[in-house]
């Protein structure tokens, strides 16, 4: 109310010469026609003596002046409010592209009030909701302008984003194609299609809208990333190591970009290779519990048992969840010659996975070396029942994914 009041203030305040200025006008316009009507009157009196003096003015005299008085000072008002406006949007650009969304929300919020059906107002508002994770009010503002401007790409696509970090992807993925097909020139709207399938999985359907998004950004380099993702996952590790490298040429320091890259080069056997990248993003990330998986695992299988088990303790102890970094820990410490260590991990392994057979074999021999035959005989055993239960999987795409 008290925003309210103060803007009512300051439009009476600028309407007030507005108002003398046009005073002034009807006035000289009503003398003029005073004067005109009295020297009517002067010959009336000689032709007609017996009229009154006090004949009235024609009505339609007094309609000019009188529109003038009314229509003018609401003329100026919308200008006002325009100009207002017009400032408030300038004001909340400048925000947005000072990344303080805050500011902007309050300008293009304040922008709203006064111009509730003009476009930019309405995508700024959305924009700025959607980038402070106001998830709610965005929905609300997104769904409006939507139903008012169908065919606006930028509504459809930032509402879509809402409804993807809401995690509603059936919607997300509606409303952002429909923008695709608005609009397909945009490169981000590919990425951003491509990122909700990628969260579902859909390999293929994601690769050809990353296709699509270094087609007309060649130099995105996440793009690039996303990309030889989608093929490792199809099976096409050699473009997939193509798209990493073009990244990493792009942007040498890209998040995972060492990491996928050596990722790739595993897969294929090249256990030296992946060691450089991985040691390569450890040292931008040194605390990242994946890579450090990775790099002790490929350093495991290279024979380098000291530095193996130095990394998988590491990623152990980051994330305690991982059953695969406890069992590769209790593989190396068993081929080390630690067995009550090499126990100790993988019945941890066990307990996180309890369907995998690999751990009970290695515990099986751990449990040997410590001179426990019954209890490594119900290992086998239990490894024998649970590898002849497991599907046969074959191939590299049947391998983990990233």
């Amino acid at each position: 109310m008290a925003r309210c009041l103060s803007q009512a203030r300051k439009v009476h305040t600028t309407l007030k010469p507005a108002k003398v200025r046009v005073g002034r006008s009807a006035l000289s316009l009503r003398s003029r026609l005073a004067r005109s009507g009295r020297r009517s009157r002067t010959r009336r009196r000689r032709n007609w003596p017996s009229r009154s003096r006090n004949f009235p003015l024609p009505e339609s005299a007094w309609i000019l002046p009188l529109a003038l008085i009314l229509v003018l000072p609401l003329g100026a008002a919308a200008q006002s409010q325009n100009s207002k406006s017009e400032s408030l949007i300038r004001h909340g650009q400048r925000a947005l592209d000072a990344e303080d969304f805050a500011r902007a929300a309050s300008d293009f919020e304040q922008a709203r009030q006064l111009s509730p059906d003009n476009l930019e107002v309405n995508r700024g508002l959305l924009l700025s909701y959607l980038q402070m994770k106001r998830l709610d009010d965005a929905e609300n503002i997104g769904q409006a302008a939507v139903e008012r401007w169908p065919q606006d790409a930028q509504l459809q696509h930032w509402l879509g984003l809402v409804y993807f970090k809401k995690g509603q992807n059936p919607k997300a993925l509606e409303l952002l194609q429909r923008s695709e097909n608005l609009d397909g020139s945009r490169y981000g709207i590919h990425l951003d299609v491509a990122l909700v399938l990628l969260s579902g999985d859909q390999y293929s359907a994601a690769g050809e809208e990353l296709e699509r998004t270094v087609k007309l950004d060649p130099e995105a380099a996440l793009a690039h990333v996303l990309l030889g993702r989608c093929y490792q996952n199809t099976n096409r590790t050699v473009p997939a190591i193509e798209q990493f490298k073009m990244a990493l040429r792009l942007e040498p320091n890209i998040p995972l970009g060492h990491y996928h890259l050596g990722f790739a080069y595993a897969s294929v056997g090249r256990k030296h290779g992946a060691i450089a990248q991985y040691e390569k993003e450890l040292a931008q990330t040194p605390d990242n519990p994946s890579v450090l998986y990775q790099l002790g695992h490929c350093l495991l299988e290279a024979g380098d048992l000291q530095a193996a088990v130095s990394h998988l303790k590491r990623a152990a102890g980051l994330d305690p969840s991982n059953s695969d970094a406890a069992y590769d820990l209790g593989k190396a410490l068993l081929l080390e010659g630690d067995a009550e260590g090499a126990i100790f991990a993988l019945r941890h392994a066990l307990a996180l996975k309890p369907s995998d057979p690999s751990p009970h074999y290695q515990l099986a021999r751990a449990l040997q070396r410590t001179g426990r035959e019954a209890e490594a005989q119900q290992e086998f055993q239990n490894f024998s029942a649970l590898k002849k239960n497991q599907p046969v999987q074959g191939g590299m795409a049947a391998g983990p994914t990233q």
